[in-house]
């Protein structure tokens, strides 16, 4: 018998001067009902988790905004789709946008970075999958178009991903960013353990892309989903594991 208590997820609060009407969070794997390699708070319904323990911690996550709004779930394909307005099908998109308090945007990430945007004057939120995939793609560059506001009226926080010291890719990663970008190499270094690949800084990365488009107050990206035994890792656990849920939404 699961405690009613214990299905509350702890969560992560952005530390970012956002305006007041703009919630966000985004939930660690610390207490829940998933169990085994899915312990404990997992919402992601593709991974292999118990489609009752999923449906248990979706129905709590809901219940953490406070008014039970419905959450804007995305098929994730590690592309630069952006999805405008709630949709009761899952569409296939790497971020979405709310500007009405209709819905929650949500993503579910173990190692990729979620970015959590919203403007200064608390009217638009956003939130973008960024995998190096979808990172190199241009989800943050399609994120803040969607957003139709200067990017100097946004404010961005990078909330859990894997950390350059746990990061290593192959030469291939490293040429999507700098083949169109240059400056992006001072994100890459050689790795230790294999020639000819590196340590890659999804931080740094999506920071040079926020910079360029003209976002210029960043915050987070303090973490290491693969170090920290409270965040789950697909790389850390060789992919078998649940998701964190990052949500942001209007109040």
């Amino acid at each position: 018998m699961i405690d009613a208590l214990d299905l509350r997820p702890s969560v992560i609060v952005p530390d970012w001067p956002a305006p007041a009407n703009v919630g966000a969070f985004v939930t660690t794997r610390e207490t829940g009902p998933s169990q085994g390699p899915y312990a404990a708070f997992n919402p992601a319904s593709h991974v292999g988790d118990k489609p009752e323990h999923v449906e248990l911690c979706r129905r709590q996550l809901s219940k953490e905004l406070g008014d039970e709004r419905p959450l804007l779930w995305l098929d994730q394909v590690h592309g630069a789709s952006v999805q405008h307005g709630f949709s009761d099908t899952i569409p296939k998109a790497d971020a979405s946008v709310a500007t009405t308090r209709d819905y929650a945007c949500v993503i579910l990430t173990a190692d990729c970075l979620p970015v959590f945007f919203c403007d200064r004057g608390g009217e638009r939120v956003a939130l973008a999958h960024a995998g190096w995939r979808s990172l190199a793609g241009g989800v943050l560059e399609a994120t803040v178009a969607s957003l139709g506001t200067a990017p100097g009226e946004l404010m961005a926080w990078l909330g859990p991903a894997i950390s350059n010291a746990q990061f290593e890719v192959g030469p291939e990663v490293r040429e999507a960013f700098c083949g169109v970008h240059p400056e992006a190499a001072s994100a890459f270094e050689p790795s230790p353990y294999r020639l000819g690949h590196y340590m890659a800084d999804l931080y740094k990365l999506a920071r040079l892309r926020l910079e360029r488009l003209g976002v210029s107050h960043v915050s987070g990206g303090h973490f290491c989903t693969a170090c920290e035994s409270r965040f789950y890792s697909h790389r850390r656990d060789d992919g078998v594991t649940g998701r964190m849920a990052s949500v942001i939404w209007l109040r």
